[in-house]
């Protein structure tokens, strides 16, 4: 994607950006500084597939989560100075690392906040989501499958300099359970 297209789809995301966030009741996580992280959350019920996670921790139908959102408008933009793939992803993974305890802030803050049983994302960008204490799990049903790759190939291609040359992965859940959460980022807090 040449600069002049990427710089039109950036300002155009940019304008479309806080009308997403009006519908979608998302809530920005504040660091401890007061900045706005990279990660927007609220409260969902868990509508997929019975899973049960690496530590246990088993996830079903109409279970409380916090879903979790990359802010991409601005991540996309803090980006702008990284050209090549692998300072893109790190970037990525630090901006969401750094984020994680401030999830931890906001769950102590809800006042179900004892039915929570962990995070979820929907993503096409999971690579090292492992090392954050993300656990990828397919999408099953083939209507959301399809229907979530659409919505997110706007992303895709604004965040990889080279997704045009390259096979579209399919979108994966990604989960944590709160213990997971709590194990690894709870010092933070």
């Amino acid at each position: 994607m040449d600069i002049r297209m990427r710089q039109y789809c950036l300002s155009a995301w940019n304008f479309i950006d806080p009308v997403y966030f009006q519908c979608t009741r998302l809530q920005y996580i504040q660091k401890a500084c007061g900045n706005q992280s990279i990660l927007r959350v609220r409260l969902t019920k868990y509508k997929g597939r019975d899973i049960v996670l690496s530590d246990g921790t088993p996830i079903k139908k109409n279970d409380v989560l916090v879903k979790i959102h990359l802010h991409n408008s601005k991540l996309l933009q803090q980006m702008e100075s990284c050209h090549s793939e692998i300072r893109r992803a790190l970037y990525i993974y630090q901006a969401v690392k750094e984020s994680l305890p401030f999830v931890i802030r906001y769950i102590q803050t809800q006042k179900n906040h004892e039915q929570i049983k962990g995070l979820i994302g929907i993503t096409m960008l999971y690579k090292g989501c492992k090392k954050l204490g993300l656990e990828p799990y397919p999408i099953i049903h083939p209507f959301y499958k399809h229907f979530k790759k659409f919505s997110l190939l706007p992303i895709y291609f604004l965040s990889s300099a080279r997704a045009f040359n390259k096979e579209i992965p399919s979108p994966m859940y990604l989960f944590m359970s709160r213990d997971t959460l709590m194990s690894r980022y709870g010092h933070n807090n």
